[in-house]
């Protein structure tokens, strides 16, 4: 189908983009309201998009991690089964990082092409984390994995439902694969009510506009969208910059800091990432792939240049990545990659340092980052568990060129929330006994870094519990003479006469009765603290973000 010749009028265009980015927020709805898992339910680790029918986003959602993955999916369908192998009511799944393009293994994808007039238009998609797809530990994302098939199944792009009907054996597979079937298939059959939600919508948005003109329309959206990024980019000084940052480590047997290095140039409204003096790929799962590097730069740039600004696949030619293969930042399979969350956190650090010369208005010190992940998996005892404690943790943004860093909350490309207590303690045998921000844990600077929080539990039953976190060693960096933040920590027995502190990425087994506490590090200062106003300076210890004796935060 041809919509090139085809010019619609702005009223339309704007119509439909406000129904389909009303679509988009719709289908989120559904799903979170029929997820069955606390990670989709509470922390919605998941999007919902809509895309043309070359993959290309209408409107990116708000975990922005997905966002450049849904076109590679998209291109890769196509050139399976080709523009003329769809049919309507056909289903694709996959979850593959190297085949699929998901961040990494327990992120599922479902895609189903939009069929309009017996041809594709474009397809209803969304990403989801999934409590369980097998692999090594309970959860699937393990610390020390040295490949990709200790992470879990894997499942290149392929059908789940052909012409309506499900093909049942791909979800036998999945379950089978699975310590919590029933709890995966439930969140992948939301998920897929959520993307046939979409194909519906959108099919009859064409067959009241026509088919050729919705199409029109959507090139529309996504140039308009291009050329606003296009003017943006041109406002950018011509020059060059480099920055880096290091992960602690990429796994417990290696600690050898892992670098991450940027070098940017921008001529003439062009920007070229260069990340080849970045360190070879992790034994362990720091990996990323091309797609989420790509998310960082332009999250990036977004950041800097006007955060309003609509993100559009057409402003990719404007944009050059280059990053080595058999690097961190490209790694080549079978690399594990299921710790992608900090490296791409990390990665941000370093391109809004980079990026800061550009746009001083807008600069920022260094964030906290991830502030971990756990996985609980329950033993034996008087509650029956019927899945695993899944929670993902934020951090603190760093102080910026005229404000402070927002504390307590996630950062960058996340947008994930923080599991209520409330439903911890309702469905798992644990009690959260303490979560507070921490004071002195914010940079000092100018304008301080945000403070991070502390998160306590005492489990009641025997219990498993996988940790995943970051920057214990290097801490969130201040910046323009702003002191940096506080390192994370992740401790056992905290307050206790045992206390002591495990590696950012540990796997502990703990007895009824036993505690662990949770530490994210807090944002980098921005600043010499000495020119911070005084009255600001002074609310920050009657609120008890400072203590008045503090003179750095501790490390």
């Amino acid at each position: 189908m041809t919509s090139a010749a085809l010019k619609v009028d702005p009223v339309t265009v704007q119509i439909l983009r406000n129904r389909i980015g009303g679509l988009m927020e719709e289908m989120a709805h559904h799903f979170f309201r029929s997820g069955y898992s606390t990670i989709v339910r509470e922390s919605r680790d998941f999007s919902c998009v809509i895309v043309d029918r070359q993959g290309r986003l209408i409107a990116s959602p708000p975990m922005f991690y997905h966002a450049t993955a849904y076109y590679h999916l998209a291109q890769k369908i196509i050139e399976l089964y080709g523009q003329s192998g769809f049919r309507d009511g056909d289903v694709f799944v996959g979850n593959h990082p190297y085949e699929a393009f998901t961040p990494h293994a327990p992120d599922m994808a479902v895609m189903a092409p939009i069929m309009a007039d017996g041809e594709l238009i474009g397809f209803s998609a969304a990403i989801a984390h999934k409590a369980d797809i097998g692999g090594t530990v309970p959860g699937s994302s393990w610390g020390q994995a040295t490949e990709i098939f200790q992470e879990g199944l894997m499942l290149p792009p392929m059908r789940l439902y052909q012409a309506g009907v499900l093909l049942e054996d791909i979800e036998r597979l999945i379950a089978a694969n699975s310590r919590q079937p029933r709890l995966v298939l439930g969140d992948l059959r939301s998920q897929t009510g959520a993307v046939r939600v979409g194909r519906e919508r959108m099919q009859a948005l064409a067959k009241a506009h026509g088919a050729r003109v919705l199409c029109a329309a959507l090139d529309e959206m996504i140039e308009a969208a291009g050329r606003e990024m296009a003017a943006a980019f041109a406002k950018l000084p011509d020059g060059d910059s480099e920055a880096e940052a290091f992960l602690d480590n990429d796994g417990e047997q290696s600690q050898a800091p892992v670098r991450m290095h940027v070098r940017v140039r921008v001529r003439q409204g062009r920007v070229r990432f260069d990340f080849s003096d970045s360190s070879p790929q992790g034994r362990n799962p720091v990996n990323l792939r091309p797609p989420l590097v790509e998310a960082c730069c332009f999250h990036a740039l977004i950041c800097l240049l006007d955060p309003a600004l609509r993100y559009s696949d057409a402003a990719k030619p404007l944009v050059e990545i280059v990053a080595k293969p058999g690097t961190v930042l490209n790694a080549l399979p079978p690399a594990p990659c299921s710790s992608y969350m900090k490296s791409c956190q990390r990665l941000i650090d370093v391109l809004i340092e980079a990026l800061n010369p550009f746009c001083p208005s807008r600069a920022a010190a260094h964030a906290g980052g991830s502030g971990g992940s756990i996985v609980v998996a329950y033993g034996d005892g008087p509650r029956r568990v019927h899945h695993n404690q899944h929670e993902i943790f934020g951090s603190a943004y760093g102080g910026g060129a005229g404000h402070d860093g927002a504390s307590g909350t996630t950062v960058h490309l996340s947008n994930i929330y923080v599991t209520p207590i409330e439903i911890i303690e309702t469905e798992f045998p644990a009690r959260v006994t303490r979560f507070e921000l921490i004071p002195d844990s914010g940079g000092a600077g100018q304008w301080r870094g945000g403070l991070s929080f502390a998160r306590e539990y005492e489990v009641q039953q025997p219990a498993t519990v996988l940790y995943r976190g970051d920057k214990t060693k290097y801490p969130p960096r201040g910046l323009a003479g702003g002191r940096d933040g506080r390192t994370s920590r992740f401790l056992l027995d905290p307050g206790g006469p045992d206390e002591r502190q495990t590696p950012a990425n540990c796997r502990v087994e703990l007895k009824p009765g036993e505690r662990f506490r949770i530490e994210a590090p807090g944002g980098g200062g921005f600043g010499d603290r000495a020119l911070r106003d005084p009255k600001a300076a002074a609310r920050d210890v009657e609120d008890g973000y400072v203590r008045e004796t503090t003179e750095a935060p501790p490390q």
